[in-house]
This record gives C-alpha cells, structure tokens and sequence, in this order.
C-alpha cells in the first residue's frame, strides 16, 4: 500500500493557525507561537507566510470557498428538514473557522481585505436565506407578505454571524471549546429556524418543534441549571 504524500509545510502552518486561533483567539496569537507548535523556525514560516495578515488572508479564502459551495444547496431546500440541515452545515462551516467570527470586530479593524469581504460574506448570506424562504414558499409550507422577507432574512443571518459570540458571552471559559460545539451549533440552528416559525403552516411547525425536542438535552447544563432547554419549546 503506498504511502500518502507528506503534507506541504505551507498546508501544516495553515492547519496549525487555524487551530490556534480557534483555541486562544487570532489576536492571542504570534506567527513565532504557531512556527514554535510546528517545531519549525520562525524563518521558515516567513518564507510560506512573510507577515501573520497572509496567514489570515489564506484561511479566509478557504472559508469564503467552502462557503460559496454550501450557500448554493439553499437552492435545494423545499421543507423544514431541508432548511435544518442547511443551517446546521452552515453553523459548522462557522465552527471550524471561529476564529473569524469569535475576533471579527477586531479583525475588519485591521485588515481592510476582511473588512470588504466580509461585507459581500453578508449579502450572501442574505440571498441565500431568501432562497431558502422562496424554495418553503414555493412548496406552500411557508407564507409570509413580500415586504417582510428581506427583513425575516437579515434576521436569520445577524444569528448566523452573532451566535457564536453571544455562545461566548453566556460562557466565556468553555463555549468555544470543541466538546461544547455540538450544543452550540444546535442552539444556533434551532434560534435561527425559529425565526420562521411564524410563517410556516402547522404541519411543517410541528415538524420544527420535533426536531428541537430530538436534540433537546444533548448539552446538558447549557442553560446553567443542569438542564438544556430547546429554544423552540421554551417558545412554545
């Protein structure tokens, strides 16, 4: 069986940024800490990588291409099991580059490229929750006035950029750690397809409500009384 290729020294030092600035933040982090977490020089980095805003440049092509590719599949969303499992893929996505949205003010501070690409990052976001909405509509599990679905989808994508923040807020020392991840990204799902809630007919309501109520519990003492309680019923 033949061996796999050794990864590029340039592919390590991404796979290593990312994940330190996922852990400690990218501010926290110096490109001498992640050539140090390589056992590499710091020389050798700047070689791949001559300044850290390259590094972040990078990561944030990768995340900008995965992103274009998923927001494409809102196309395809006919009903409410659709439409959560394209927000739980997206909460992923944003999971695995937290750092991102965990630094964002900070970051579009100082890296003018983020700053206005971030600003399109939005307005796809955006047309892809519309078609979302359009492709419910369209199958007749949704009914909502014209004038209401830019607003509805502005909504859902301020939760998509912003819960992971108020996630750290709620629990500065573990939110943002991997084994609280799933917890999060339900919750950020289920807060977000809930702003549909009103919209959508009884019986695609209801199948909103049982997929809240199959993940309820999954993160125990999330709510900080030893018991989770899914958005979605509480509303209820």
């Amino acid at each position: 069986m033949a061996k796999k290729a050794p990864r590029r020294t340039a592919q390590r030092i991404l796979e290593a940024a990312l994940d330190l600035f996922n852990r400690f933040g990218e501010p926290n982090v110096s490109t001498t800490l992640v050539a140090s977490e390589l056992n590499i020089s710091p020389g050798n980095l700047y070689y791949h990588y001559p300044a850290k805003e390259e590094l972040i440049n990078k990561l944030y092509e990768a995340y900008e291409t995965e992103l274009d590719e998923l927001l494409h599949a809102s196309e395809g969303v006919h009903d409410v099991e659709d439409a959560w499992f394209f927000m739980h893929s997206l909460f992923e996505l944003i999971w695995r580059y937290r750092f991102l949205y965990r630094d964002l003010n900070d970051l579009l501070s100082k890296n003018r490229r983020l700053e206005t690409q971030f600003q399109l990052v939005l307005k796809n976001k955006v047309r892809a929750i519309r078609q979302l909405i359009a492709g419910l509509s369209r199958a007749g599990h949704l009914e909502i006035d014209v004038h209401e679905v830019d607003t509805l989808a502005q909504s859902m994508v301020v939760v998509l950029t912003y819960w992971l923040s108020y996630e750290y807020v709620r629990n500065p020392r573990e939110a943002l750690e991997p084994a609280h991840a799933q917890g999060a990204l339900m919750r950020g799902g289920l807060h977000s397809l809930h702003l549909l809630a009103p919209y959508l007919g009884r019986e695609q309501r209801q199948h909103l409500l049982a997929l809240g109520n199959a993940y309820n519990g999954e993160d125990p003492g999330n709510n900080g009384t030893g018991a989770a309680a899914s958005p979605v019923d509480m509303a209820v």
